[in-house]
């Protein structure tokens, strides 16, 4: 059964650049070289050119050493890509025991009938209300926290005293975070004396000024088309107004009558085949968006873009720097034979509880479903894979738990330490707005104003400083409580807080 459609490029070859060039009359054999170059500038293909490459600079690795394995690519660390090996099994293992009590096929191909019913409710498929009463998710935050309090490095021996930082936190492992001093300098855009869009008031200069200066850059930014600018404008935020085009040109997307061709041919999967995983998407998004007051509105776009997600096989090429392996299936009777094995699903991700609110904030720039699917699966490889999947990178996961206890232990011991006492492990409540990027829990305009510094400075760094400001902003009532429950409760309503003054304060206001 063929569950995938040809992988698009992500980028115009340069073959075809060069085709289109030397059909051009006023290109002269003598002068091809400089003329060239003058037809590229002239039409366009310059900048895009220059984008194309800057995108590919910001999403793959700085090449290995020459001798490094390949694996290496993927994860540098041998019990990383151990302990990713061993959850992928584990989830693998809940999958199939879910497939085999269901007794549903992991695909199969969907009845003519039904397939003309899907067509013809695509654009509300919110309505349809399946019984997903038996579907469970694979594995939900808290499952994967567990797994990463107990990562070891096995060239530190039991006895060993690890340092005393690593020793109070629930994370383990010997990996280098940044402390306050070199944050500032990575986040100096983000100085008290730096305008930015998400403060209400500056000593330095008024928000109406600041404001409108702001947005006159940023316009005369979108008409350059330049990605590189376009990355170091937003900074400092995105006015609403010019957010979505923005964010379109940092990930180099124009939304081309290809790429709408290659939506429409991933649509057409989703309506040929049915897949084991439709379940968990249809699932998640009942489980998390439908319930939130700002996206459950967007409920159709969701399955929309996850259904189209599941069945696009260009996402595999984001493995090849992930520390992450698709899953195989075989075919029936098969079994550990490579030949008769195809990946599953087809965009080898296997979505988790809260995987659907990646997609719900996206939905508040982007109307047109193809671009919506285009920029969500763009952050996905360039960003969210990161947050679910087991790697020393700095922006993976475990570095982000890691700085986030360190920040906090360092520079609020007594409140770190006043929670590890009564049990209630700081990690324990800020491991859920990591992993989901904070989303569904701040309030969309700053939830956007955050993934405008991600996008900024192609790093999720900031969300354990954010997750450190938070508690930093609550800590008196947090000194009060005396369990887990309690300091949840303290934090249970993320929604009133404003990001951009607990990062500027926590990062530049803090004693170091």
């Amino acid at each position: 059964m063929k569950l995938e459609c040809k992988s698009q490029p992500r980028h115009p070859h340069p073959s075809l650049i060069t085709q289109i060039s030397l059909h051009n009359p006023e290109i002269k054999l003598e002068s091809l070289k400089e003329d060239i170059k003058d037809f590229l500038k002239t039409s366009g293909w310059e900048k895009k050119l220059q984008n194309a490459v800057y995108s590919e600079l910001n999403v793959f690795p700085s090449p290995c050493h020459p001798a490094a394995p390949p694996e290496h690519m993927k994860e540098p660390l041998a019990y990383m890509r151990k302990a990713q090996g061993s959850w992928e099994k584990r989830i693998l293992k809940s999958l199939n025991s879910m497939c085999t009590e269901l007794s549903i096929p992991l695909a199969q191909k969907r009845p003519a009938s039904e397939q003309k019913e899907l067509l013809n409710k695509w654009n509300e498929m919110g309505t349809d209300e399946p019984d997903l009463s038996l579907f469970r998710p694979v594995y939900a935050p808290k499952d994967f926290l567990e797994v990463l309090m107990n990562l070891r490095n096995p060239n530190y021996e039991n006895g060993e005293q690890l340092s005393f930082r690593n020793h109070l936190g629930l994370i383990q492992v010997p990996l280098k975070v940044k402390d306050i001093p070199e944050l500032k300098e990575d986040f100096s855009e983000l100085d008290l004396n730096v305008g930015q869009l998400g403060i209400d008031d500056s000593a330095q200069v008024p928000p109406e000024f600041f404001e409108n200066e702001h947005v006159r850059i940023g316009q005369k930014v979108l008409a350059e088309q330049d990605s590189a600018a376009a990355q170091q404008y937003v900074r400092q935020g995105c006015p609403t107004a010019l957010r979505a085009d923005l964010w379109a040109l940092i990930l180099n997307i124009s939304n081309q009558p290809e790429d709408i061709l290659y939506y429409e041919q991933l649509k057409s999967n989703v309506i040929q085949h049915d897949l084991l995983v439709d379940s968990l998407i249809y699932k998640d998004v009942k489980l998390t968006a439908s319930n939130d007051d700002y996206y459950f509105v967007f409920e159709d776009y969701l399955y929309q873009v996850l259904l189209c997600f599941s069945r696009d096989t260009s996402v595999l090429e984001h493995f090849a720097y992930s520390s992450a392996t698709p899953p195989k299936s075989y075919i029936r009777g098969k079994l550990g034979i490579e030949e008769y094995a195809v990946f599953y699903p087809p965009n080898g991700v296997i979505p988790f509880h809260g995987f659907s609110m990646y997609v719900a904030p996206l939905c508040f720039l982007y109307h047109e479903p193809s671009k919506l699917y285009q920029i969500f699966r763009e952050m996905y490889v360039r960003f969210f894979f990161r947050l679910h999947s087991i790697s020393s990178h700095p922006s993976g996961i475990v570095s982000l738990c890691l700085l986030f206890e360190t920040l906090l232990q360092t520079h609020l011991p007594q409140l770190f330490y006043h929670l590890r006492e009564i049990g209630a492990q700081p990690l324990r409540i800020s491991f859920k707005w990591m992993v989901r990027a904070f989303s569904g829990y701040l309030a969309t305009d700053q939830l956007l104003l955050l993934w405008d510094r991600i996008l900024g400075y192609n790093s999720l760094e900031i969300l354990a400083v954010l997750a450190a400001a938070v508690f930093a902003f609550r800590a008196v009532n947090l000194m009060e409580v005396t369990s887990l429950a309690a300091a949840e409760a303290v934090l249970a309503d993320l929604s009133t807080l404003k990001v951009m003054p607990l990062l500027q304060i926590f990062l530049f206001a803090t004693v170091t």
